[in-house]
């Protein structure tokens, strides 16, 4: 497919599935604040997809072995407890019984007295049906956001089910096509859209945001430039999984030796990274998201060191610093002598994520700009990085990238197998196509930032290849500006064709002053 027909087919999909979601809003808007009607949404488009999912693994293997006819949705809960439960938690990770499964549920939605408490039980099962398995915990607390019962549905029976038969109606008339086979992130796309259209009015502040796909690919397209395999992908602050997704998207299956690891502070965040691996279809023993604090609770450090990490951690949030004196022995902060800022946690993450990469392995992380200049113990931490090797190249991206703000942050892309020491900075900052609400990065626009990421050649306003001693001269400041001239794109004046246009210019308003003074004269004569 060329690009220009894969381009239009996105466009297609996600104008289908934008339209769609606000069209559910519009019915059930008024009755849930938007932020907590987005679980909603997003909860009954995983039931809709696993249950699709495990119909897909059932009548695939029963169409192979020669019956044609199969459909596991219409046979009976009996003899799908019989013949197609056992091992199938241990290959899936959970098991859904037919008569459980969304689309059996969706046609009786709107005649179903006990819909509301029927879904909760459904739920329920899902979740229960890997306990005493290895997915248990991959399982546990998915449909946690998605209280059918909620008063916030409505005041009764009757109101809270016909809403989610609103919803679940709505969700079943969304065409995804073969699910497999689409070009967009259908269910990232789904939460970066709902919050988008609900975030200012329910008060929420920035770092649950999605990132934005073209961002997603460019990370991790500069982790792996190069290389034919890693070992395993890990992002330390994962949001909803986006950026470990986006690895699998761009990648052959058997690249990523190992798997997909992260780690989420955010509860729902947390839900949605894992419902959206099931989704993508990452098995549960090819990945691991874990909840807590990655700063104060590192869960993944028997599984260092990472070949790739790709982040997006939440710009200059509060931390406990050094007001936890215990801090500055850890392995991760120790190196550099000094503690990220409690006012701005940035160097701590970006610590952690050196700590977490392999020797051979390569960090691209999304920074906000003012990490690179200011003094203080941040200034002591990129001396450390610079003296010790460790920055491979500060990208500028374009403003107005993310939802939520009009920044325009930076990329910050480390290395512990560097060559040279020097540091590659790159102006992309015009590199963007406008769109209606965000500018995107096309694919012309990463591909040229990689092409310079490859090749190091210096290029008037968008490049230079510099060396440690330049930065130590000044003063281990990393803003790409400091490095890359911007370009002039003011008109150039010609002073001296200026001069002749004055000099013409005054001619004639001296002459023209000279005629009406004689049209004066002339009057007063008179």
């Amino acid at each position: 497919m060329s690009d220009l027909k894969k381009e239009n087919k996105e466009i297609v999909q996600r104008a289908e599935l934008h339209r769609k979601i606000w069209a559910i809003a519009d019915d059930v808007r008024g009755a849930v604040d938007g932020w907590d009607f987005k679980q909603y949404i997003l909860g009954i488009l995983f039931y809709r997809f696993i249950s699709e999912n495990i119909t897909e693994f059932f009548n695939s293997a029963e169409h192979e072995a020669g019956d044609l006819d199969f459909d596991y949705a219409k046979i009976s809960d009996e003899e799908a407890e019989c013949d197609f439960r056992p091992n199938t938690v241990e290959d899936k990770g959970f098991f859904i019984l037919p008569s459980q499964l969304f689309k059996n549920v969706v046609k009786n939605a709107r005649d179903n007295e006990n819909l509301n408490t029927d879904l909760a039980n459904i739920f329920k099962s899902i979740e229960g049906s890997a306990v005493g398995f290895a997915s248990e915990d991959d399982i546990k607390g998915l449909f946690e956001d998605v209280d059918t019962t909620s008063n916030r549905l409505g005041a009764t029976v009757a109101e809270k089910n016909k809403r989610l038969a609103d919803i679940l109606t709505g969700i079943a008339e969304i065409n995804f096509g073969n699910f497999q086979d689409n070009d967009i992130d259908a269910f990232g796309d789904a939460y970066e859209y709902l919050i988008s259209n609900y975030a200012s009015n329910a008060g929420k502040s920035g770092g649950e945001f999605f990132t934005p796909q073209t961002v997603s690919k460019l990370l991790a397209r500069l982790v792996m430039d190069g290389k034919t395999n890693i070992n395993k992908v890990y992002d330390p602050t994962c949001g909803s999984g986006s950026l470990l997704l986006q690895m699998k998207k761009q990648f052959d299956e058997h690249i990523i030796d190992e798997g997909f690891f992260g780690q989420e502070i955010n509860m729902t965040n947390f839900n949605l990274a894992r419902m959206n691996m099931f989704i993508h279809n990452v098995n549960y023993n090819n990945f691991s998201i874990k909840r807590g604090d990655t700063l104060i609770n590192p869960l993944h450090k028997d599984e260092k060191p990472f070949d790739a990490i790709v982040s997006n951690p939440p710009y200059s949030i509060k931390w406990v610093g050094d007001a936890d004196p215990t801090l500055i022995n850890d392995e991760r902060f120790a190196p550099a002598g000094k503690l990220a800022p409690k006012s701005y946690a940035d160097y701590a993450f970006i610590m952690h994520s050196l700590f977490y990469l392999s020797s051979k392995g390569r960090a691209a992380i999304v920074c906000f700009p003012g990490i690179f200049y200011r003094k203080g113990a941040e200034k002591t931490i990129r001396k450390y990085l610079v003296d010790n090797n460790f920055i491979d190249c500060v990208i500028q991206l374009p403003e107005n990238l993310f939802f939520g703000t009009s920044i325009a942050t930076c990329v910050l892309v480390m290395a512990k197998n560097k060559t040279e020491n020097k540091v590659l900075f790159i102006d992309a900052s015009k590199e963007f196509k406008k769109e209606t609400n965000n500018n995107i990065l096309e694919e012309k626009n990463i591909e040229k930032i990689l092409d310079e990421f490859r090749s190091r050649k210096e290029v008037e306003y968008f490049s230079r290849y510099v060396d440690k001693a330049e930065i130590e001269e000044n003063d281990y400041n990393l803003s790409v500006s400091t490095y890359v001239e911007k370009e002039d794109t003011r008109e150039k004046i010609d002073i001296k064709v200026l001069n002749r246009e004055i000099e013409e210019t005054v001619k004639k308003i001296d002459e023209l002053r000279a005629s009406i003074n004689e049209i004066i004269k002339e009057l007063e004569d008179e």
